[in-house]
């Protein structure tokens, strides 16, 4: 007897099944027979021939007949009687087993039978009436001799578990199997007609979409081949549209902007509001919302184009590449937002010009000197008359870009009052953590600012707020050297000037002496803004005598530059030439670069009253007071004179402000040599800030003071001993003439001063 394996099928008795040749392969069953007996056994699980074993039947089977083999090898068999099964082998070649039948509980009539049967079938024919498969399956409903036949015909359409379909066969009550078997099938009926409902439900909603899209598609074709035959009559709507459809923006910035342009549908051109909803639209669909690629960055060609357009600093362009080095690694945005701090002119704004130049990218640039309110960084609600998007989002609609390079001018300069405070405001702009979603009040929707590389400038750090400094890595750019001016004058300066003059290279020469007297004698800052004023006048002068046919070749020697330029415009401080006690050379930082000034002490009979000129400012006035207590601790004998005589200290060039603590130092010798009656050598000059311990604490700007002594004929000088790194942003040709000797208390500057 052969076995059939059988799984999620309902097999039940008195029904004939159909199964294909390669079914039977699949069991080992190679040459089935006519008229030879089989048993199906139900499997619990979907398994392979060679995986199967005795666990995973059911203990109750079914027992038939083939009825007859077709000439392609397909069997038809005919189910007979349930049976129990048991001692079930599963061997390699076959399974074997000892069946015994299991009769079925006859507990129902043959009439009722049949009107069940009638009444299902009835069902399943009122069922596919009208269907487009109804008539085929009208034949196969007739063909249905009983409740068993139905259940076994529709096994694969019922809504039931492997183990239900088994349940109608392990059940023995005819009656009990008949009332379950008619239940599923009138789930079954309900089921289907519900999806088929609703399948038509939804292919008229559907279709009903599809039509109102062609038409919308048809309708925009038809639009757009007229907008491109009469361009001049397209509607602003219509045209925000097709902006707004080309734009990259994200899905909650079209919904804002969407929301906007039906507002101004419904305006309509007559409305009040239509203006400024235009002015919206067209900002917001101006700006690019599209990601750029990181681009590859080539830090050879950015070092050639950094010094093609920047003579020297040096440190300055090792930070720049060293940045463009980790956006090149990571290839995107990254690292720190970089502050220029320098005085005006030494090309910390050009530079930034130069970074877009080497990343291949937009520049764009801001003032933010003198802004108050906060609405110029972020932005005007537009609910105010009047209303514009903030400087950031304005640079940003002008760089046409989403990653240009940002030049935030003068962030030192920001000011605040009762509009808002500007400098808080940049703190999400800086922010690389936030600004990916930075929100201008215009716009009203997040814009990623986080690929733009943002480069900030300040004369000076002392008014940036300290949140906002934090956010960013402070770089010096150092004052020129005469040298060096020397070659920026040469190399860029003056082919710059004749070229914008229109003078050719054979019709202007300019000595370098000339140049050397230019810088010496008509400037006086350690930038170069002045020196390109001078050198613009110079040619404006040539190019007046090159018209007039004068001369057809000028040549500017050093004695002919007063003669363009006028008389010296500068005249910078050099040492004195005689010894006066109580006179001391010290050295001061100005925003124009470092200058030496000097510290005048005198004593007039009095009754110890103390006179300060020059205008200092009270730091200076209090350094002037910590001097003076010093140098009454260290002599005191020398210092009796004080009680009976009045001190005056003076600062010479009265007009000109000056304050700070780093004249401590200079103030003490110059007491010091007062009251000791002993003159201190004029090459020497000094910096530094005394405590009353006699303590020397570092000062800033020590690279500028220091070109300060060396052009003004100093020798030596004093600096903190706390300040000796600082030597490393001083120009070798400035400590190659210069001795320059770190002190840690005013004693050792007095044992060599005095």
């Amino acid at each position: 007897m052969m076995t059939l394996p059988i799984y999620d099928t309902v097999i039940l008795p008195g029904v004939t099944y159909f199964f294909k040749k390669d079914m039977l392969h699949k069991f080992n069953i190679a040459s089935p027979k006519a008229g030879e007996d089989i048993i199906f056994l139900i499997l619990k699980s979907d398994k392979d021939r060679e995986d199967m074993t005795p666990d995973d039947f059911y203990p109750i089977g079914v027992s038939g007949k083939i009825e007859y083999v077709d000439e392609d090898g397909n069997v038809s068999i005919k189910t007979k009687e349930r049976v129990e099964l048991s001692d079930i082998d599963v061997a390699e070649e076959e399974i074997t087993l000892t069946a015994s039948i299991s009769a079925d509980i006859e507990d129902i009539s043959e009439q009722e039978l049949k009107a069940t049967l009638k009444k299902i079938r009835s069902e399943l024919l009122k069922f596919t009436k009208g269907t487009q498969w109804g008539v085929w399956a009208r034949g196969f409903i007739l063909q249905w001799k009983s409740i068993n036949e139905i259940a076994s015909a529709l096994s694969g359409y019922l809504n039931l578990t492997d183990e239900e379909k088994y349940l109608l066969l392990e059940e023995v009550s005819i009656k009990r199997r008949t009332e379950q078997i008619e239940k599923v099938v009138y789930e079954f009926i309900e089921m289907t007609r519900i999806g088929n409902e609703a399948e038509t439900a939804q292919k008229e909603t559907y279709e009903q979409a599809y039509r109102e899209s062609a038409i919308k598609k048809q309708i925009d074709f038809l639009q757009k081949q007229l907008d491109d035959m009469h361009p001049e009559n397209v509607s602003d709507v219509r045209r925000f549209e097709n902006k707004i459809n080309d734009s990259n923006m994200d899905e909650e910035a079209r919904k804002e902007v969407l929301k906007a342009l039906n507002r101004m549908k419904k305006e309509g051109k007559d409305g009040h509001e239509y203006g400024i909803l235009y002015d919206y639209l067209e900002f917001v669909t101006s700006l690019s919302w599209k990601k750029e690629e990181a681009s590859k960055v080539d830090l050879v060609e950015a070092e050639d184009i950094l010094d093609e357009q920047h003579y020297g600093l040096k440190k300055v362009k090792e930070r720049i590449i060293q940045q463009l080095a980790v956006m090149a690694l990571n290839k995107k945005q990254s690292g720190s937002i970089l502050l220029f701090v320098g005085a005006p002119g030494t090309g910390k704004t050009s530079i930034g010009q130069s970074i877009a130049k080497a990343l291949n990218r937009e520049y764009v640039r801001i003032s933010l000197g003198g802004i108050r309110d906060e609405a110029e960084i972020r932005g005007h609600r537009r609910t105010y008359v009047g209303a514009l998007p903030g400087r950031i989002m304005e640079g940003m609609k002008r760089s046409g870009v989403s990653n240009p390079v940002m030049v935030l001018d003068e962030v030192d300069k920001l000011s605040r009052d009762h509009s808002g405070d500007p400098a808080s405001a940049l703190l999400e702009v800086l922010d690389p953590e936030q600004n990916s979603n930075f929100t201008d009040h215009y716009m009203n929707v997040p814009y990623d600012l986080s690929d733009v590389l943002f480069v900030c400038t300040a004369n000076s750090i002392d008014t940036i707020p300290e949140p906002l400094l934090n956010r960013m890595e402070v770089i010096q750019f150092p004052g020129y050297t005469e040298i060096e001016k020397l070659q920026i004058a040469r190399k860029h300066l003056l082919p710059k000037a004749m070229k914008d003059m229109g003078i050719k290279a054979q019709n202007l020469k300019v000595t370098e002496e000339a140049l050397k007297k230019i810088i010496d004698g008509y400037t006086m800052e350690a930038g170069v803004r002045s020196l390109k004023k001078q050198i613009d006048h110079l040619c404006r002068y040539a190019a007046v005598q090159l018209v007039k046919g004068e001369k057809k070749s000028i040549t500017v020697g050093e004695k002919k530059i007063s003669e363009y330029l006028g008389r010296k415009a500068r005249n910078h401080d050099s040492i004195l030439k005689d010894k006066t006690p109580g006179v001391v050379t010290g050295l001061a930082w100005t925003r124009a670069g470092g200058e030496i000034l000097f510290i005048e002490t005198s004593l007039t009979k009095g009754s110890g009253k103390i006179i300060i000129t020059g205008q200092l400012g009270d730091v200076m006035k209090e350094s002037a007071q910590i001097a003076l207590s010093v140098v009454k601790s260290m002599y005191p004998k020398e210092a009796e004179i004080l009680a009976k005589s009045d001190l005056h200290i003076h600062v010479p060039a009265g007009a000109v402000p000056k304050d700070g603590p780093s004249a401590g130092i200079t103030l003490v010798t110059a007491l010091s040599s007062l009251v000791k009656g002993k003159a201190v050598n004029p090459e020497y000059a000094m910096t530094g800030e005394v405590s009353l311990r006699g303590q020397v604490m570092p000062i800033g700007g020590l690279p500028e003071k220091l070109m300060a002594a060396q052009r003004a004929g100093v020798k030596k000088v004093f600096i903190p001993f706390e300040n000796v790194d600082d030597l490393e942003d001083v120009a070798d040709e400035v400590k190659e003439k210069l001795e320059i000797l770190p002190v840690k208390k005013v004693t050792d500057v007095l044992k060599v001063a005095l």
